[in-house]
């Protein structure tokens, strides 16, 4: 172990490792966003928004998140989207957390006792009113698992961006493998500072799901 690189260059994995965080924040946000549109879409009356929530689901579950990746930023100009790679990064790991996500909502909300929606609409509730203040609240805990898996397994997912030049963990470790020939030293700190992150997400997680837990 050669511990004078690892003080020569860590600054420089630092701020890549800010940049991943950042990636995954945005990513998230975007994430559960199309994941709430799509489990409600998968939930409604509505044959035709049904038939489009599993057709979403099946096409980012179904094929690799790389190649999803390469169509968007590859295959976008060919029809007029231009996207810079972070934007791209952004965009289609969060188009493809949200497929996972949404059935992961769509799951807790059909968990919660159907005798409680029934209930609530004995007394007057009407749908909107019964998913607001009866089944949500009670969905929303059994969601916290769930999304925290997904976000462990998006900031994991994160280095395949490194594949359209984005400037986070993975690609900074590759451009110093090509200059210090030393992958164990390089690739162990990018290892590391994933480690931290994907830590800090479980903890989190495991906070809030002792918080909210049901008996």
């Amino acid at each position: 172990m050669d511990f004078s690189l690892v003080q020569r260059v860590y600054l420089f994995f630092v701020e890549a490792a800010l940049v991943t965080a950042q990636l995954s924040a945005l990513a998230f946000l975007l994430g559960l966003l199309v994941a709430a549109l799509v489990a409600a879409a998968r939930m409604s009356d509505v044959a035709a928004l049904r038939f489009a929530g599993a057709a979403y689901v099946s096409v980012f579950r179904g094929t690799p998140c790389l190649i999803q990746l390469f169509i968007l930023y590859f295959g976008g100009p060919q029809i007029g989207i231009n996207l810079e790679p972070f934007a791209a990064g952004v965009i289609g790991l969060g188009l493809n957390i949200a497929a996972y996500m949404a059935e992961g909502m769509r799951g807790a909300i059909l968990s919660v006792d159907r005798g409680q929606t029934e209930a609530s609409r004995s007394i007057g509730f009407g749908r909107w009113q019964t998913m607001q203040r009866v089944v949500l609240p009670q969905a929303a805990r059994l969601m916290i698992r769930p999304l925290g898996v997904n976000t462990v397994a998006l900031v994991k997912g994160t280095a395949l961006v490194s594949t359209i030049s984005v400037i986070e963990l993975t690609y900074t470790a590759q451009r110093f493998i090509g200059s210090t020939y030393r992958p164990f030293e390089i690739f162990g700190i990018a290892a590391l500072l994933y480690m931290v992150m994907v830590y800090g997400v479980a903890r989190m997680v495991d906070v809030l799901d002792r918080r909210y837990a049901i008996d």
